[in-house]
């Protein structure tokens, strides 16, 4: 099962590439008609205050942790901006069953297979809490456990949602930080104490994994 999840998400990454580079919007979330986020869907995320994506790349913090970089860009054509939606560690999920709010999940970042994550460590401009990349072929530990906190039942694409670190109970933020080289105009992103205008998310492009259809379902 975990190779055939690797083939998919592989597959899904090359679609996304073509697609950005070609500047179709087929698979734009405005586009969809299914309404929820779902296991499996490989997903960017807006900061809805900056307008800015999740980002991560192969390059290391130069200072805190030392493990991969995550920032937040302006670019809305980056491949490196897409993260797949995983259950909690050693767990599973149905791929295409909407995300219930108040779930734990990972986001995993498809180009180099290491999951969202944050600890103790200070992140290096707004000394907040860092917000790093960690493990290796999507296999972290439980500090790549994120919380879905959002108003309904399930979480929907569009709806402004928050992520509350499980570990240690901040919140992904923007703070509107910019780095220097080798990572020039990123925003730095963080964990953030208490809720506030800058950790909002939404789901924005990205291939959303539709549920299986019952075979009892009407047609």
């Amino acid at each position: 099962m975990e190779v055939l999840n690797r083939l998919l998400a592989t597959f899904a990454a090359f679609i996304l590439i073509f697609i950005t580079n070609s500047r179709r919007c087929i698979l734009a979330s405005r586009d969809m008609d299914y309404e929820y986020v779902t296991c499996g869907s490989i997903i960017k995320l807006q900061n809805t205050r900056f307008n800015s994506r999740l980002h991560s790349h192969d390059i290391r913090y130069g200072s805190g942790s030392g493990q991969q970089s995550v920032t937040a860009v302006d670019n809305t054509a980056d491949k490196n901006s897409f993260w797949q939606i995983k259950a909690k560690q050693d767990q599973t999920c149905t791929r295409g069953q909407p995300v219930k709010c108040g779930s734990t999940i990972r986001l995993m970042h498809v180009s180099t297979r290491r999951n969202l994550h944050s600890h103790h460590f200070s992140s290096p401009l707004s000394h907040n809490q860092e917000v790093s990349c960690f493990g290796e072929d999507g296999t972290g530990d439980d500090g790549d456990h994120f919380s879905v906190l959002c108003s309904t039942t399930n979480w929907k694409r569009n709806e402004p949602v928050r992520f509350k670190h499980v570990v240690t109970e901040h919140y992904l933020t923007v703070t509107g930080d910019v780095f220097g080289r080798p990572i020039h105009g990123q925003k730095e992103v963080s964990c953030y104490a208490t809720p506030n205008s800058s950790n909002y998310w939404k789901a924005v492009e990205g291939v959303y994994v539709k549920p299986v259809e019952s075979s009892n379902a009407k047609s």
